[in-house]
């Protein structure tokens, strides 16, 4: 992992070296107040032409020239196959997309949840993936997979990077969280850790590697950042609702082929 110096923070994993990529924070940016910093949340109620400028200074600070794709999100376990940029209401509802064309950068937002980035360097795909906990459950890192394949991708070769999320000991859940982690498979008791009665500490960022690994996967990596535990770098949705913060922002998440 490494971060680059400069008004804008881009975090790169080394498991994507050579391909563009970045997942960045709140660092850098023109919003200000409640949202200051690198907000990207369309759906926010932050200035449009700031969020607008933060778009592009981040697509900018990842890929420069390259046009922005993103997805309307929706929780869900689908991806779609993109080969322009996706904006406004021509976003199609999924919460993964890929690529094979050069010049396109792949957004995904997030503000707690985990964001994904993939890549077959070898055939020239790919993806990003939105995984909060509903849509890592229903698998959406597999349909990732899964459409980068049609393109011409290998799972043996995809490397993938989960980026900045909440972490364990930051996500507190109640029993039916856990029953519902259960239910799919026993063996996912190893996620979640005792809090106090009646609750669990989940580990996102674990249980996403590990349905990463269980894909077959050439690489996985983890960055271990924890987006409720750092305010002043990223933006947390469950951190707003802690402190009864009127507002939240969004990060994004950034890969392209050159």
């Amino acid at each position: 992992m490494s971060c680059d110096p400069g008004k804008v923070e881009v975090i790169r994993a080394a498991a994507l070296d050579g391909v563009p990529h970045g997942f960045l924070g709140r660092r850098g940016g023109v919003s200000t107040g409640a949202y200051a910093g690198l907000n990207v949340g369309t759906g926010s109620d932050d200035d449009p032409d700031a969020v607008a400028e933060n778009r592009r200074l981040a697509t900018e600070a990842v890929l420069p020239g390259a046009a922005l794709a993103t997805v309307y999100q929706v929780h869900s376990a689908d991806a779609v196959v993109v080969r322009a940029a996706t904006e406004g209401e021509e976003r199609p509802r999924a919460d993964a997309l890929v690529t094979d064309r050069p010049g396109l950068a792949l957004g995904i937002l997030t503000a707690d949840c985990a964001p994904v980035l993939f890549a077959d360097r070898d055939a020239g795909v790919v993806g990003a993936a939105h995984a909060g906990w509903k849509g890592a459950l229903a698998g959406v890192t597999d349909s990732t997979i899964a459409a980068m394949e049609e393109l011409g991708a290998r799972r043996n070769r995809i490397a993938a990077a989960i980026g900045p999320c909440i972490a364990r000991a930051s996500y507190e859940v109640d029993a039916a969280f856990v029953r519902r982690f259960e239910d799919a498979s026993p063996e996912n008791e190893r996620f979640f850790t005792a809090g106090r009665a009646g609750h669990a500490q989940f580990d996102l960022e674990a249980y996403v590697a590990h349905r990463l690994a269980a894909a077959g996967l050439a690489r996985v990596e983890t960055l271990g950042l924890d987006t409720y535990a750092a305010p002043g770098r990223f933006y947390s949705y469950r951190r707003a609702n802690h402190r009864a913060e009127p507002a939240y922002g969004r990060q994004i998440a950034i890969i392209g082929l050159a």
